[in-house]
């Protein structure tokens, strides 16, 4: 629909639109379109169309829109100046510096990540929504690749440290699954796959340490800031891209159909939640993570003590 309306003021382009000379190029925009956004089903509930598109009013959208996109930028503004950066560069510097080579473990966990995603790519050519690779899940699972195949340096702390709060895609992921439309082999089993490989990138980098160690636990300026990208980028690309294809990304037109606060409001309580679980998310995965290992080596020391006291 919208599309249409766009060639209307622009007839040098219309033809690459009709049917009837569509086939006489390969690739025209048309097809480049249909690859991208074609496979979209309306049917499925959650999935897009006219009714989700339409499911707030105008004057709702906009108003809520404009207020989150404002107090987004007040959390990126504020946590840029609260966040001082020239210590942490130097920091990085220092410990990249001190890095050792890329072992092993690294290189492995690149493949897999690199073959899992590339399979979820493939079913996205394969079902035409491309256009859903978009979605912040993907858009992680980009960053983390990047974070594997980088060598140790400043950009990467900063973008390891960012993407730890942007985990919580992931978490919603597993718990309150969208499957419906996942119907080829093995596409459901790729999706937990790929979530839960989000989770096993920040351990293992976790694990190395150096510059991938998270900030101070009192610090929460750089999981404020990760919360005015998120929402800065769902209420403004995510959204716009949304309503000119008429594609639910990431739910900004209408909620999934397991959204326990389905409604008209449904994004304000998002905005509520998400916030609070982005803030509080990354944390507690750090946290969990740097009280679990020295119970883990200390359980393993006492296995082994005991194996020696019996020999």
């Amino acid at each position: 629909m919208f599309r249409q309306q766009v060639l209307s003021f622009i007839p040098s382009c219309s033809y690459l639109f009709q049917y009837e000379k569509r086939n006489m190029s390969r690739y025209n925009i048309y097809s480049l379109l249909d690859w991208i956004y074609g496979g979209v089903d309306p049917k499925f509930e959650g999935n897009g169309g006219p009714e989700c598109a339409a499911f707030l009013q105008p004057k709702q959208r906009l108003g809520e829109s404009a207020v989150i996109v404002l107090l987004s930028l007040l959390e990126i503004g504020l946590a840029l100046r609260k966040i001082n950066l020239s210590k942490e560069l130097r920091y990085a510097e220092k410990e990249a510096e001190k890095a050792k080579e890329d072992s092993l473990g690294k290189n492995l966990l690149l493949v897999a990540l690199c073959l899992t995603f590339g399979v979820e790519v493939g079913f996205k050519f394969a079902t035409k929504t491309v256009i859903y690779l978009l979605n912040p899940c993907h858009v992680v699972t980009m960053v983390q690749i990047f974070l594997l195949a980088c060598p140790p340096c400043k950009i990467a702390m900063i973008v390891f440290r960012l993407q730890v709060h942007m985990l919580n895609g992931a978490l919603l992921a597993l718990l309150f699954p969208v499957v419906n439309t996942r119907l080829l082999p093995f596409e459901m089993e790729v999706y937990y796959i790929q979530h839960i490989m989000l989770y096993l990138v920040p351990i293992y980098l976790f694990r190395k340490g150096g510059i991938y160690k998270p900030e101070p636990a009192g610090d929460f300026w750089w999981a404020l800031l990760a919360t005015g990208i998120l929402f800065f980028y769902h209420f403004t690309f995510l959204q716009a891209l949304g309503l000119v294809t008429e594609v639910n990304l990431n739910n900004m037109l209408c909620p999934a159909v397991s959204d326990p606060f389905y409604g008209p409001w449904y994004r304000v309580w998002a905005t509520g939640h998400q916030t609070l679980l982005t803030m509080s998310h990354g944390k507690l995965l750090a946290l969990l993570f740097y009280t679990a290992v020295p119970n883990y080596k200390y359980m393993l020391d006492l296995v082994r003590l005991r194996t020696k006291k019996i020999d």
